[in-house]
């Protein structure tokens, strides 16, 4: 089989896949009364597109499952943590905004601007690792990007699991009721945990680009960082922090995004 016919059955059962996640995070969703459970499934879908590319991918053996590892990593850890964050709450403000300027919380609504919107975007997003399961094993300059790549994916996966546990523990402190997290990595970033996911996937798509043409998957990256920084990430995150009490103090003191040393 060609490079090509590979790669169209990696994408059509890496779409096929997130169909299904896509799905059954939507049917949880319904029973349950909320849409937030669309976060679970996002690390989920990953995983499985991850999976495929490594199975049905004919290209490079060691960097397909070295990829596998690595979002299997990222994602079975993001997931468990946003099943744990969002277990017997209610739903997210993020959410109940985005439906609100959609026009309200129909099903139709609901199926194409929360369900079918991430799973196009975890297709659009996973194509360096569909791309990069049909090509051959990476040189020289290839081979040393494949090494950043790994190294800021590391970076990156401690730098949003720590800052996901700081703000658990925070959280989970009767005494900070009321109070802005700033503490820990919270000091350096308003945002650590979308930080340290760019990080992952820009690290990703270092590996993909580590073998020509995987440099030009570089859209991924970009529109995940999108996602995190304005889709539905930190801007919106934001917008619903922005009346409590010591925010504002909090946005001039720390860094929005890149972290930087805190100013007094």
């Amino acid at each position: 089989m060609s490079a090509a016919a590979t790669f169209l059955a990696v994408s059509a059962a890496s779409l096929a896949a997130l169909a299904v996640v896509q799905a059954g995070a939507f049917a949880v969703g319904r029973r349950i009364g909320r849409v937030n459970v669309v976060d679970v499934a996002w690390g989920i879908g990953f995983v499985l597109v991850a999976l495929v590319a490594a199975v049905l991918g004919d290209g490079d053996a060691g960097r397909r499952w070295l990829l596998f590892a690595l979002v299997a990593v990222w994602g079975v850890r993001l997931s468990a943590h946003m099943h744990r964050k969002s277990a017997g709450k209610g739903e997210d403000p993020r959410y109940e905004d985005l439906l609100e300027r959609a026009g309200g919380a129909s099903t139709a609504t609901i199926v194409l601007r929360v369900f079918a919107t991430q799973g196009a975007a975890q297709w659009f997003v996973s194509l360096p690792l569909q791309v990069s399961a049909v090509l051959g094993p990476a040189r020289g300059v290839g081979a040393v990007a494949v090494w950043v790549g790994v190294v800021l994916w590391a970076a990156g996966v401690t730098f949003e699991a720590v800052g996901d546990r700081q703000m658990l523990r925070f959280t989970r402190d009767s005494a900070n009721r009321g109070r802005i997290m700033d503490r820990g990595l919270w000091a350096w970033t308003r945002h650590p945990n979308y930080f340290g996911d760019a990080c992952v996937w820009w690290g990703v798509w270092l590996i993909c680009a580590s073998v020509w043409p995987g440099v030009l998957t570089a859209a991924s990256p970009v529109l995940m960082t999108y996602f995190l920084v304005w889709a539905t990430g930190a801007r919106l995150l934001e917008k619903s922090m922005a009346t409590r009490p010591g925010y504002r103090d909090y946005q001039r003191r720390v860094a929005f995004f890149v972290p930087r040393p805190p100013r007094r």
